[in-house]
């Protein structure tokens, strides 16, 4: 099928906005990489511009008697400015510690988005995909968070490294920390919100009406792996980026074939936004460490990845992804 006007034109706008200002401001970030700077402000802001990409089409093509979460989506459009300007500032303050530093406007401007969305009207919420989760919907999260835990062990096993699965869940810290993720995500949520209501809400609907349900999530997986890199060159692996590009595309397939899964079961953007949360942050609770720029890949590592990500990949054939 063919896009109408409309999408047409929220299309170019969404591009313009989640595609164009990483370009933009992956250029600074590569300035400020080459200084020397902690270039963590630049990856945190890119998340909000899909979201404000989708904010943006919509609100330069509504019709006058539309309503729209207007109070929401001027915070969240404020909240990515804010980002952006943390971005930017960062690159004169180099001697500051901006893993830390940079949390402070994100958690701020997360709580005011949150207040501005529980006073948006609830019809005006699930009209525009802001609906929370119901009881269905938490089923699939958790399915997500057991195949996570699996391709997990699946790597240690690859690895040779068992040993290291089980001591992290034989050690009470570990579930501790996971206790504090779940508090956490209310301080973080506009970020991971930022992507999925861009890429699954928007994005994928429209690629998927173009190319087909299984298509369309298979476009959206390259386009969502290639969006993040100038993340890739100058923050997660400067010293093997290449590598890191291509292992970027097939996570993002990989994950984007179950997000997509989950969304269009549940049609709630708020379940692909809590496990974009879990795969970003169980990291943490797996590694030890908050850590994730400098990383040196492996060619070896692409295979052992694809075979990794199986546990998710396999859902492409499941009965969601079959066209009527």
């Amino acid at each position: 099928m063919k896009w109408n006007e409309t999408e047409k034109k929220q299309l170019i706008i969404f591009v313009l906005t989640a595609f164009g200002l990483p370009v933009l401001m992956g250029i600074i970030m590569g300035i400020s990489y080459y200084r020397g700077n902690d270039v963590t402000p630049f990856s945190n802001a890119q998340m909000y511009y899909p979201a404000a990409g989708v904010i943006l089409a919509v609100l330069l093509t509504k019709e006058k008697e539309d309503v729209v979460p207007k109070k929401f989506y001027i915070g969240f459009l404020i909240t990515t400015i804010a980002m952006i300007l943390t971005a930017v500032i960062s690159v004169f303050m180099p001697q500051t510690d901006w893993t830390v530093l940079g949390q402070i406007p994100l958690i701020i401007f997360t709580i005011i988005c949150w207040i501005l969305l529980l006073i948006e009207k609830k019809e005006v919420r699930a009209e525009f995909g802001l609906r929370f989760c119901g009881k269905k919907s938490w089923l699939y999260v958790l399915l997500f968070f057991g195949l996570y835990l699996l391709r997990f062990f699946i790597g240690c096993l690859m690895e040779g490294q068992v040993s290291m699965f089980t001591s992290i869940f034989t050690d009470p810290v570990t579930y501790v920390m996971m206790f504090s993720l779940v508090i956490s995500f209310f301080l973080a949520f506009t970020a991971f919100f930022g992507e999925e209501y861009g890429w699954r809400y928007f994005f994928q609907p429209l690629l998927q009406k173009r190319f087909g349900l299984k298509g369309g999530v298979l476009i959206l997986g390259v386009l969502w792996g290639l969006w993040h890199l100038p993340i890739n060159i100058f923050y997660y692996s400067p010293d093997t980026w290449l590598i890191s590009v291509i292992l970027q595309i097939v996570t993002c397939i990989s994950m984007g074939i179950f997000f997509g899964y989950g969304y269009m079961k549940t049609e709630n953007v708020w379940v692909p936004v809590i496990m974009h949360y879990i795969n970003n942050n169980m990291i943490v609770v797996l590694s030890g460490t908050t850590d994730i720029g400098g990383q040196v890949y492996r060619w070896i590592d692409i295979p052992l990845l694809i075979l990794m990500n199986l546990v998710f990949i396999v859902f492409i054939f499941s009965k969601a992804y079959k066209e009527n």
